[in-house]
C-alpha cells in the first residue's frame, strides 16, 4: 500500500539514525517513513495511505447533510481536494450532498453533477436529468440522464419517467404512452416508491393504461398509505407518543363496509419532506417563472412545470389547480385542497379518476 509520496506504508518504524531532509517547516525522511515537522512530531496524515483517505471521504460524502459539509473538508488541504474528486468518493455522494440550490446554480455546479453522474452515481444522474429536462429545457439530455439512473433501479427516476410518459412531456399530446407509464410505475412500485404505488393504484382503479382492477388498485393505495405511515414511524418513532408528528382522530361516519385508506380513519401523517430536486424546481421557477400560459403542479412538494400548454390535468371541482399526476393530486387533496375545493364541501371523496377531457374527478 502506498502513501501520497509514492512510498510504501511501513507502519511503525524506528527513526533513530535515519537520514533527514529539511524542507521549509517540515523534515522528511528519505527512507519513506512518516514526515516529521520542525517540532519533531511525526506527520501521520502525510503517511496515511490514499486508500484509507478515499474510504473516509466516501463515507463523508454518503452521510453529508448538505454540500457545504463536503466542500469544507475538500478545501482543507490540497491532498483532500484532489482525493475528494476521485470516482470512488463521487459515486457514493448522497442526495443531500448533491442538493445544489437554484440560486447558486452555475456551470461549475453543472460540471460537478455531470462528473458525479459519470462515476455511476444514480442520484446525481437523476438530479441533473430533472434540472436539464425541466429547468434548462434540454429534454433529450435530461431524459437520457434519468434513464441512466432508472437502469440502476433508481425509484425516483423511474417514477419521473412514468410521469413524462403519462403526460407526453416534451412533445405533443399524442406522444403520451400510457402503457409505458404504467410499466415504469409498476417497476418503481415494486421497488417500494410510495408515489408510484399510489399512481399505479389509481391507474388500476380507473383502467388508465391498464386493465381495470378496482380491488387490486385499492390494495395498492392502502399499501402506499401503510408505507407512508411506516416511514414516519421509522424516522421519528417518538412522534407517536408526543402527538406532534402523528395524530389519530377516528372518524366513525367514514367507517363502512369497504376498506378505507388509513387517512380516512383519521390517521394523519405529516407531509413528507420534499426531495432536494423538487425544492430546486420550486425555487428555480419562483425566481424564473415559466411562460404566461405554462402552469406549475399545484402540489407544494412537486415543482414540475408544464412543457406545453394545458399539459397537466385540472381539478374538476374548482378548476383552479393543476396536477402532473394522480399521486400529486391525492397528496395535495389530503394536505390542503380538500379545505378549499368545493368538492370538499359537497362531501365528495377523491379517487383519482380522469374523464375523457383529462380532468381529474371525484366520486360520491
Amino acid at each position: 500500500m502506498r502513501t501520497r509520496r509514492g512510498t510504501c506504508y511501513q507502519g511503525h518504524n524506528n527513526f533513530t539514525g535515519a537520514q533527514l531532509t529539511v524542507n521549509r517547516k517540515r523534515i522528511k525522511l528519505v527512507s519513506g517513513s512518516p514526515a516529521v515537522n520542525s517540532s519533531g512530531q511525526h506527520d501521520f496524515f502525510g503517511a496515511l495511505p490514499d486508500d484509507i483517505v478515499l474510504v473516509i471521504l466516501a463515507k463523508l460524502g454518503a452521510t453529508a447533510g448538505c454540500p457545504a459539509d463536503f466542500v469544507s473538508v475538500l478545501s482543507t488541504c490540497k491532498r483532500l481536494n484532489g482525493l475528494g474528486l476521485h470516482s470512488l468518493v463521487l459515486s457514493k455522494a448522497s442526495p443531500n450532498c448533491l442538493a445544489v440550490k437554484a440560486k447558486s446554480w452555475s456551470e461549475s455546479s453543472h460540471r460537478f453533477l455531470k462528473r458525479c453522474s459519470d462515476t455511476g452515481n444514480a442520484e446525481a444522474a437523476y438530479t441533473l436529468g430533472m434540472i436539464c429536462f425541466y429547468c434548462l429545457q434540454n429534454r433529450g439530455s435530461g431524459a437520457s440522464l434519468m434513464a441512466k439512473a432508472a437502469i440502476r433501479s433508481h425509484t425516483r427516476a423511474l417514477y419521473s419517467l412514468a410521469v413524462i410518459q403519462f403526460n407526453g412531456s416534451g412533445g405533443v399530446k399524442t406522444d403520451k404512452d400510457l402503457r409505458a407509464g404504467v410499466a415504469l410505475c409498476a417497476r418503481a412500485a415494486f421497488l417500494g416508491h410510495v408515489d408510484a404505488l399510489r399512481e399505479l393504484g389509481h391507474c388500476l382503479q380507473d383502467g388508465y393504461g391498464v386493465t381495470k382492477n378496482v380491488a387490486e388498485g385499492r390494495r395498492l393505495l392502502i399499501q402506499a398509505n401503510a408505507r407512508e405511515l411506516a416511514g414516519v414511524l421509522s424516522t421519528t418513532p417518538s412522534s407517536l407518543f408526543s402527538g406532534k408528528g402523528l395524530t389519530w382522530n377516528p372518524l366513525p361516519h367514514l367507517v363502512g363496509p369497504v376498506c378505507r385508506l388509513l387517512s380516512d380513519f383519521g390517521c394523519n401523517v405529516p407531509a413528507p419532506e420534499a426531495h432536494p430536486v423538487n425544492r430546486f424546481l420550486s425555487d428555480w421557477f419562483s425566481e424564473k417563472p415559466p411562460g404566461p400560459e405554462i402552469r406549475l403542479c399545484s402540489h407544494v412538494g412537486c415543482g414540475r412545470p408544464e412543457t406545453r400548454k394545458h399539459e397537466f390535468r385540472r381539478c374538476s371541482g374548482c378548476g383552479h389547480v393543476n396536477y402532473c399526476s394522480r399521486a400529486c393530486q391525492a397528496l395535495d387533496w389530503k394536505l390542503r385542497h380538500n379545505l378549499t375545493c368545493r368538492q370538499g364541501f359537497d362531501g365528495v371523496e377523491f379517487n383519482g379518476g380522469v374523464d375523457e377531457n383529462d380532468t381529474m374527478v371525484g366520486e360520491r
